[in-house]
């Protein structure tokens, strides 16, 4: 056996052998949700405001054990339209997220900031973007499962002009 193929041999074997016993160890794993879903937007394409499909995905982490209401966001998002004029944008953003419970309902308000990439006919550009948002979780009958509806409204400038945008998503959100 070659030194490669013992190095990731044993490599491989610390991994699984490391996950049942992280299981036993209560606060080492992180809390948080997982999102994926659909969403609608209207953007603004340099200058001209545009309504968007796409999809919308989002990782949350709730690290702090004296604020378990707080957590930390990283949102992603893709709108795509087709036609004559093909555009793509993709929005990228993180920041903190405050929840609370009630019930099955989970309400949640946000505030991110990020970049957006924009490909509108070839030309492409990078502005900044701060997303502030909210929605509410829904808790499914599955374990660990939610529905989750969520708005958003996305501030970003380019060169000299003010961008105004709003967005709605949907989805499924897996609770850890």
């Amino acid at each position: 056996m070659s030194k490669t193929a013992a190095a990731v041999l044993t490599f491989v074997s610390f991994i699984l052998l490391s996950l049942p016993m992280a299981a036993q160890i209560n606060g080492l794993l992180p809390n948080g949700n997982v999102y994926a879903g659909v969403s609608y937007g209207k953007l603004t394409d340099i200058i001209n405001k545009q309504s968007y499909r796409g999809f919308d995905a989002s990782f949350e982490a709730l690290p702090f054990t004296r604020f378990p209401r707080l957590g930390l966001v990283i949102d992603g998002s893709g709108y795509y339209r087709r036609g004559n004029n093909p555009v793509t944008q993709y929005i990228g953003v993180a920041g903190p997220r405050l929840s609370f419970n009630f019930g099955k309902w989970r309400p949640f308000v946000q505030g991110m900031g990020g970049i957006r990439h924009v490909n509108s006919v070839g030309f492409v550009y990078n502005p900044y973007v701060i997303d502030v948002g909210g929605g509410v979780d829904y808790k499914l009958r599955f374990k660990n499962f939610a529905w989750r509806i969520q708005g958003d409204y996305l501030y970003g400038h380019y060169a000299s002009a003010y961008q105004n945008d709003y967005r709605a998503s949907t989805g499924l959100v897996w609770r850890f």
